[in-house]
């Protein structure tokens, strides 16, 4: 993959619109990218893979937008990338997620990520796609590599490899995780131990129902179980034989005991028996001697219920006579009553209505005479009715009309406010208008105060930060002085007395071990200081690379801290801490006066839209309430006209009344009680005649009346007393039915009771209460015997269901003991804690030490020409420094070994250069080594992303010519420094300026800038 170039526009740092010409920069093959720190160098780089995968590496793809701070609000950010890959060229533009200002009204409005990916087909630029999924997975399909591989292939950030090839086990392997995604190991692994614990369950889940099976067998048995599984199934197979043999040996006992309960139940039956039907003979005997000494009262009961009939069809008669009394007594008093409410009527005498006048037709006369005069009020009751709505309409009008004037008034009080009051708003809108068009002014302006803040407390922070490491440094460059200077002067001591050291260790008659004699006549002698041990010595050697480490370390920080202070100072722009917070507090004063003007503006433009609404409603509105007035006036005449001639005309038709409506009422009311009398009057008269008939008919049925039933002609008759006597309710003649039947059943019964062959030859009277006892004894025997039966049947029941179903459960646990059995030792092989698995390493670390060295041995590659042949990388299972994990947990060691010594180090012992070049070799290695893994994908445009200012003039040469060799096969390598040599030694460039209004580019080639 090669970059032909680059266009960035309100991107990150860069407010305008920049443009990065790749083929220019990769014609010599190596080129630099430097500026100031802040400048915006990464930011080429997040450009870059922003374009490809619409993210951006590290940290910073948390950020909400990578729209430019310094650009115009509506300007929208967009990258444009142009580049080839296996053979095809390709366009890539994309703009991020972003808020612009709307086009009408305040605020502001989201527009979304889009993307736009063409390729270049015969000579023209060809659409492919617009869609971001379509998109991703177009440029994943063609690079090969994701977004982390492609930062580790393309983009070697000497910082990550830096703090991995110093890291712990568990640190590197989420890094080589991250690169080779091997988390499916990892999954297998999970997967094993997941497996086997399911396993392990199921296994205790089955041994667990086999005990609890067995406990049950015990419990049934009452005999405790075996502890061993193996004699589980014999022991619970014999309890089960013994147990069914025992229930067999109960059937045969508990059969005789049945039968001799059967029998002693049987006799005793028998004698309840006899003993009953010999109190039944003899209560028999007992009632028919009662029921005889009652039978002239059973003859009784025939002769009254014979009168009672006879005496019941005089009653009809007799009742309908006593009615029509009593109707005639009702009409006599309605009369009476009706009359005297007539009594007193205009045109009404009562003592004149006697039966010579016929008071019906009289009465009826005056009545129709009423309902004529009520048939006139009838016609003029809708003039009534319109008079009284005349006048509500009069009232209602005339309230109308003063509503109408006080509204009025009020309209003409608005009509000399309202003009004032819009001029008056007219002039202060425009002021206000004024001070609101500041915003963006004093936004912008308070944005760049802030940063001048920001940086001048930074550089406030970061001098008292660089003040305590220079004072580390000099400690540690004592310290480091001091331990070499032990280290060396003991070195001296142990070279001068080595010929006492081997003096030391001579015995009489052992050969010597430098002349091999075996007399020793002279032996050398320590001084007095005393000799220096080899142990001493690379004690304080030791000690010596530790200090020295921890100078290298020290110095680093101060070279670090002093470029972040120049960084913050240069932007800050010489202001001080004190003078960047005066200038906030300035922007953002004149920032809120703006925008309370701004918000002032929407609120009085609204108040004046309101009021112009608010006028031209008044002038309206004044015309429609003169209007209205009018019309109400001519309303009100034409009314109180038509309500004088009505009154008039209801006036000569009420009368005397208050009225017509009183008038109506009176009357109907008069009519009504004149209907009444007359209505009484006849339903007098229809009473008297019905009563007479009555009468007659009643005394004739009482002289036909037989009550003795003796049919004498003529009949003797009866009175009207006697009668009534005789005479029985319904529920008094079913008394007596119900007795006179109830006597006859029970005679009949007594009869054929006492006739009944079966109770006369009952026999003697037996011992019912011997009978009894024998019948309970032989029934308790029984019982007691069916009960053990029934309990031994039971037990030998469940046993045998319990020893079936213990022998499923033993059978039905052995294969998933033999899958636990494989599954565990998969998992101890996959975990590394089998004794199969003899390096004690698990899978996933098994697969990423294999990446380990595969990295290993590309870095090697590189590493011994950048170290002049001195060092070399080698991997090792063993634990890496402050590693506290076990080794099974994945041993992903790291040393270095240093020719010159022989001796293998930690990298963490290494200096600030050698560190650095080190990360490069390992950078590249990995780079080789994940290209290969994501698919061999060729990767024509490398950078490498600071690191070079801790090298001095021999090593950074060695390290070019190493990115120098990178170039073979037309590959480029872009380098990101600001180390001043680099601008010497690279000729072709790519600088970053920034300024306060944002960060621009300038192609350099030679001592010529080119924008």
């Amino acid at each position: 993959m090669r970059l032909h170039n680059l266009t960035l526009q309100a991107f990150g740092p860069f407010a305008g619109t920049e443009r990065i010409d790749f083929d220019r920069l990769s014609a010599g093959g190596l080129f630099l990218i430097h500026g100031s720190t802040g400048a915006g160098k990464t930011s080429v780089l997040d450009a870059v893979c922003f374009a490809l995968y619409g993210r951006v590496p590290g940290a910073r793809q948390n950020d909400r937008s990578p729209k430019s701070d310094h650009a115009p609000q509506d300007r929208a950010p967009e990258v444009t990338l142009e580049f080839t890959c296996r053979g095809r060229r390709v366009q890539i533009e994309r703009r991020p997620r972003w808020e612009r200002p709307k086009k009408r009204g305040t605020g502001t409005k989201v527009e979304n990520t889009k993307v736009v990916v063409t390729e270049l087909v015969d000579g023209a630029w060809t659409g492919v796609t617009t869609r971001m999924d379509e998109a991703g997975q177009f440029i994943g399909d063609l690079i090969g590599l994701t977004l982390d591989q492609f930062c580790q292939v393309a983009m070697l950030p000497q910082g990550d490899f830096a703090r991995f090839l110093r890291a712990r086990s568990d640190e590197r392997r989420q890094s080589l995780e991250r690169i080779f995604h091997t988390e499916v190991f990892r999954d297998v692994e999970e997967w094993f131990r997941t497996h086997a614990n399911q396993l392990r369950r199921e296994v205790e889940s089955a041994e667990a129902r086999v005990r609890e099976t067995a406990g049950r067998i015990s419990e049934v048995a009452r005999t405790p179980a075996p502890r061993m599984p193996e004699d589980l199934s014999p022991w619970a197979t014999e309890l089960a034989c013994v147990t069914a043999a025992t229930a067999r040996d109960a059937d045969r006992v508990v059969a005789d005991l049945v039968e001799a309960r059967e029998h002693a139940r049987r006799a005793w039956e028998r004698g309840r028996s006899v003993l009953e039907r010999h109190e039944r003979l003899s209560t028999a005997r007992r009632r028919h001697q009662e029921l005889s000494e009652f039978a002239e009262e059973r003859r009784h009961i025939d002769v009254r219920l014979a009168a009672a009939e006879r005496a019941m069809v005089v009653l009809p008669f007799l009742n309908a006579r006593d009615h029509r009394r009593t109707r005639r007594d009702k009409a006599e008093f309605a009369v009476t009553e009706q009359l005297s409410l007539v009594r007193g009527l205009q045109g009404v005498d009562v003592s004149e209505l006697t039966e010579e006048v016929a008071p019906q037709k009289v009465l009826r006369a005056l009545e129709q005479e009423r309902r004529d005069e009520l048939a006139r009020l009838e016609l003029l009751r809708a003039d009534a009715e319109r008079r009284r709505t005349l006048g509500r309409t009069v009232s209602g009008l005339d309230q109308h009309l003063q509503e109408l004037a006080h509204e009025l008034t009020g309209v003409s009080e608005q009509l000399t406010t309202l003009p004032a009051r819009v001029e008056s708003l007219t002039g202060e809108l425009h002021e206000v208008r004024e001070k609101a068009s500041r915003v963006e002014a004093a936004e912008a302006a308070l944005a760049v105060a802030r940063k001048r803040w920001e940086a001048a407390r930074e550089g406030e922070r970061l001098d008292v930060e660089l003040s305590t490491a220079e004072e580390h440094r000099s400690a540690a460059v004592d310290a480091a002085q001091n331990t070499r200077e032990n280290a060396l002067e003991l070195r001296e001591r142990r070279i001068t007395q080595m010929a006492a050291e081997l003096a030391d260790g001579l015995v009489d008659g052992d050969p010597c071990t430098v002349c091999g004699s075996l007399e020793h006549p002279s032996p050398a002698l320590p001084s007095t200081e005393g000799l220096v041990s080899a142990q001493e010595e690379r004690r304080a050697q030791a000690a010596a690379d530790a200090a020295a480490t921890r100078r290298t370390e020290a110095e680093s920080t101060v070279v670090a801290l002093g470029e972040r202070r120049a960084a913050a100072t240069e932007r800050a722009e010489g202001r001080s801490v004190t003078t960047a917070r005066q200038e906030v507090e300035e922007h953002t004063a004149a920032l809120s006066e703006a925008r309370a003007a701004a918000e002032q503006v929407s609120r009085l433009e609204g108040t004046l839209d309101q009021l112009t609404i608010d006028l031209q409603h008044v002038r309206a509105a004044e015309g429609e309430l003169l209007r209205k007035q009018a019309e109400a006036g001519a309303e009100r005449e034409g009314a109180v006209a038509e309500y004088e001639r009505l009154t008039a005309l209801v006036d000569s038709a009420r009368g005397d009344d208050a009225g017509i409506e009183e008038r109506a009422r009176r009357l109907g009311a008069e009519a009504e009680l004149l209907r009444a009398a007359a209505e009484a009057l006849a339903e007098r008269d229809r009473a008297v005649e019905e009563l007479r008939a009555a009468e007659v008919e009643a005394d004739w049925y009482l002289a036909e009346l037989d009550l003795s039933g003796r049919s004498t002609d003529p009949p003797p008759g009866a009175t009207e007393a006697e009668a009534r006597a005789a005479m029985l309710d319904e529920r008094e003649r079913e008394a007596l039915r119900e007795q006179a039947r109830a006597h006859d059943d029970e005679l009949a019964t007594l009869h054929a009771t006492l006739a009944d062959p079966e109770l006369t030859g009952a026999g003697p009277v037996p011992n019912l209460a011997a009978l009894q006892e024998a019948a309970e004894r032989a029934g308790e025997l029984a019982d007691h015997a069916v009960a053990w039966r029934s309990m031994v049947a039971e037990r030998a029941r469940r046993l045998s269901v319990l020893r079936e179903e213990l022998t499923d459960r033993l059978t039905g646990s052995e294969p998933v003991l033999r899958r636990y059995a494989i599954a565990e030792g998969m998992r101890g092989l996959t975990a590394g804690t089998s004794g199969d698995n003899t390096d004690n390493v698990r899978l996933s670390a098994y697969v990423l030490a294999s990446r380990l060295e595969q990295v290993v041995a590309a870095a090697n590659d590189r590493l011994l020409s950048m170290s002049d042949g001195r060092y070399e990388l080698r991997y090792t299972v063993d634990k890496a420094a402050g590693d506290g994990r076990a080794r099974s947990a994945g041993g992903l060691g790291m040393r270095v070994v240093d020719a010159w010594t022989g001796a293998e180090r930690d990298p963490a012992t290494l200096s600030g250069g050698e560190t650095f070049f080190s990360s490069l070799a390992l950078a590249l290695g990995l780079g080789d080594v994940a290209g290969a893994e994501a698919g061999g994908a060729d990767i024509d445009t490398l950078f490498v992303d600071e690191g070079f200012g801790t090298l001095d003039e021999d090593t950074l040469e060695e390290v070019l010519e190493v990115l120098d060799r990178l170039r073979d096969g037309g590959r480029a390598v872009g380098v990101v420094s600001h180390v001043a040599d680099l601008r010497q030694r690279v000729a072709t460039r790519l600088r970053v300026v920034k300024g306060s209004s944002g960060s621009r580019v300038e192609h350099v080639e030679g001592t010529t800038a080119l924008s």
